[in-house]
């Protein structure tokens, strides 16, 4: 068959996938369709080979659908590997009864185009003539051909044939397995390498992988297994070689489950012929029916104080399912309040192991097990210190889930207690007991005079923000407890600010986080009971007035403290309230972030970028997205990062060396490879422009983020 390569400037292909198609006239794009299946038998399992010629070309990326009729059964876990074709394949994907094969080359007209689906269709269960039909994404009716099913099938289903023993009955539990003896049809043998499938009552049952030596055939260690959705394809090993019977044994460690109460069969193919067992009952109770049995595991806390900074451990068992390489465990906290905007992957560990990344969305918090991962069911995780996670704000009770491979577990209840820590002006540094917290100072404070001022009132403006707290009921521990401003509706509150940005009586904040319009602050000291705090915010923080005339309430909170310290009033676009006597002290100087040569520089909502001191535009402007995730135009990857970038209304793909990177228009997914990786939030469309996760590209890619001070830009480099 002939290709063509056809290569266009990476200028003039991201000119064309931004242009507008022009639908053309559907006729009849293909002609000499044939279709025929190797088997031809009722109920048969059969391998179908499609041929035909093209009578309009098909570019890259264009589709070619097949529909059966509705009597035939088509799995849904048809994929590229189940197709063997004479052309490149992008994808497969099963809506119904119909395969859309996507093509990845030019096919040009008069080509001859020649498929084979090998497995997943299964023939109609009665004799008769059965229409298949074939299209292409060049027109908009289909080319039909019959296809003719014996009414005996060679491969027809043997039921209630043999016995199927489970080592536990229960629901949820896990269990070994026989099947068998299964005789085989006359004069049918087993054969070294050949595959024996099973299909399982429901894939939930399933781990995504099991290891041959927990699968025995006739006494034998399988050659190989394989799992995919409810089946399980084993290679036949040389010790049941010639064998007329089939006795399948699971381990107990082979990590299967029993499904929900109920009756089920199982049933085993081989060479054509399908076998289905004599019904097995699976009864109510088990200890892996409920997460809160064997499976709840045990949260561990370096600090279980309301509010506190705290570590966080724990070892869970996922049973039949095992966290792979590259793939996400997700962490589920009671509240989106105890998160911070930005994790840092160092700060987790997964089995002893660095993970590949870390992020977070609302409450939950996505760890990506490293390539050089050892596939596990069992893993301990731990958040440290440095993660940032804090306690709920108030003491109960509650619970932690964890989920890998779409299964959830919930911890066992773990217990928050009242504020841990009181420092008395004498001894600042001496926190209660956390373990045993105690009621707090009955500190009589009066902040009647506390004052709030911006450095500016301008309409849309940035301003910096100064708090004179008189003074604290409870004292606040240093980088553990904070003191929380509530900004109102009509303010811009960045996704992050820089603690260089920000002071407590002097002093450069040791952490500062961003919970939508919240901003924590916590001081890099501790400030004892009755002691004054005075914060400043520097208006390279980036929070900016509102644009409508108007006096807005802004709150002051803390960590340790039940209920508001006070709140007052600030006018913008008029007069603002009268500043505090004693103004806050200048704050320390920081030291300054160096900024790499070579790294790009960008705003929040400015439509450019910097490199090497001169700016260039973007088509739209950064933003933050979900409050915590920063979205780039593609076009910042090509023209700032001089990554490979391709474009349209539908789809992205960022190049770097032999690692590719695809993204798709509407879709929290995304492929590294032939990886799936979950997104923080979907790529979206903003003025003609895709719009990418910053952070998921730089990560996946090699590179490193920063913060400049400064300027108030994000710096990214190599």
């Amino acid at each position: 068959m002939k290709k063509t390569n056809k290569a266009l400037p990476l200028v003039l292909a991201s000119a064309l996938a931004a242009t507008p198609f022009v639908a053309v006239p559907h006729a009849q794009a293909i002609s000499g369709l044939d279709i025929s299946a190797d088997e031809d038998g009722a109920g048969d399992d059969s391998e179908y080979k499609i041929e035909f010629t093209l009578d309009k070309a098909l570019d890259s990326g264009d589709y070619i659908y097949v529909e059966f009729d509705s009597d035939y059964t088509v799995s849904k876990n048809i994929s590229t590997s189940d197709i063997d074709a004479n052309f490149d394949i992008k994808s497969v994907k099963v809506s119904g009864r119909e395969i859309q094969i996507r093509i990845d080359e030019d096919l040009d007209k008069d080509d001859d185009v020649s498929f084979t689906i090998e497995d997943g269709i299964t023939n109609p269960d009665s004799k008769g003539s059965y229409s298949v039909e074939v299209r292409t994404t060049s027109e908009k009716s289909a080319k039909s051909k019959k296809v003719s099913i014996s009414g005996s099938s060679s491969g027809s289903s043997s039921k209630g044939d043999y016995s199927v023993t489970l080592g536990s009955k229960a629901s949820g539990d896990t269990t070994s397995i026989k099947l068998g003896e299964i005789s085989l049809k006359k004069s049918v043998k087993l054969e070294t390498n050949e595959t024996i499938t099973v299909i399982f009552p429901s894939s939930s049952m399933l781990p995504s992988k099991i290891d041959s030596d927990d699968v025995k055939v006739n006494g034998s260690v399988a050659k190989s297994v394989s799992v995919k959705g409810d089946e399980v394809t084993i290679k036949v090993p040389s010790g049941a070689n010639k064998d007329s019977y089939i006795n399948l044994e699971f381990t107990k460690s082979a990590g299967i489950e029993n499904p929900k109460t109920g009756d089920y069969t199982f049933k085993v193919k081989y060479d054509g012929s399908t076998y289905e067992s004599k019904k097995f009952e699976v009864t109510k109770s088990g200890s892996g029916s409920s997460s809160t049995s064997t499976d709840a595991f045990t949260v561990n806390l370096s600090d279980p104080s309301a509010g506190a900074r705290s570590s966080y451990t724990f070892d869970a068992d996922f049973g039949n399912k095992k966290l792979m390489a590259d793939e996400d465990l997700i962490l589920e906290f009671p509240s989106a309040d105890m998160v911070p905007g930005i994790l840092t992957y160092s700060d987790f560990t997964l089995n002893g192991k660095t993970p590949k990344r870390a992020s977070a969305s609302g409450n939950k918090v996505y760890i990506t097990a490293p390539s050089g991962f050892s596939s596990s069911s069992e893993v301990k995780v731990v958040v440290s210190f440095s993660a940032w996670i804090s306690n709920p704000k108030t003491a109960g009770t509650y619970t932690l889930k964890a989920s890998i491979d779409g299964k959830t577990l919930e911890s066992k209840s773990f217990t928050i207690g009242g504020s841990s820590v009181n420092p008395t002006p004498t001894n600042p540094t001496s926190p209660t007991n956390p373990t045993n917290p105690t009621t707090p100072n009955p500190n009589v404070v009066n902040n009647s005079t506390a004052t709030i001022g911006l450095t500016s009132n301008a309409l849309g403006k940035p301003t910096g923000v100064n708090i004179a707290i008189k003074g604290l009921g409870v004292g606040l521990m240093k980088q553990r407890d904070f003191v929380e401003l509530v900004f109102p509706a009509g303010y811009k509150v960045p996704a992050y600010i820089a603690p260089a940005n920000v002071s407590v009586n002097g002093v450069g904040a040791n952490y500062v986080a961003v919970r939508g319009q919240n901003v924590l602050v916590y001081p890099a000291q501790d400030i004892p009971a009755a002691t004054a705090a005075n914060i400043t915010i520097t208006a390279a923080a980036n929070i900016v007035n509102p644009s409508v005339k108007n006096a807005y309430s802004i709150s002051v909170f803390t960590s340790e403290e039940k209920g508001l310290l006070f709140a007052r009033a600030v006018g913008v676009g008029m007069p603002s309230p009268a500043q505090p006597a004693t103004q806050p002290t200048t704050p320390a100087t920081q030291p300054a972030v160096a900024v790499p040569a070579n790294a790009a520089l960008f705003k929040v909502n400015t439509a450019n970028f910097t490199l090497q001191g001169k700016t260039y535009p973007l088509q739209v402007a950064p933003y933050i997205a979900g409050g915590n995730t920063t979205m780039v135009p593609a076009q910042f990857f090509k023209e700032a990062l001089y990554l490979t970038t391709q474009w349209n209304a539908k789809d992205v793909a960022i190049i770097s060396g032999n690692k590719v990177i695809k993204f798709t228009v509407g879709s929290n997914k995304a492929k590294i490879g032939n990886q799936e990786v979950a997104l923080p939030t979907p790529v979206v469309l903003n003025n003609g422009m895709p719009m990418i996760p910053v952070r998921f590209v730089t990560d996946n890619l090699g590179y490193k983020v920063g913060w400049d001070a400064k300027t108030s830009s994000v710096f990214v480099y190599k």
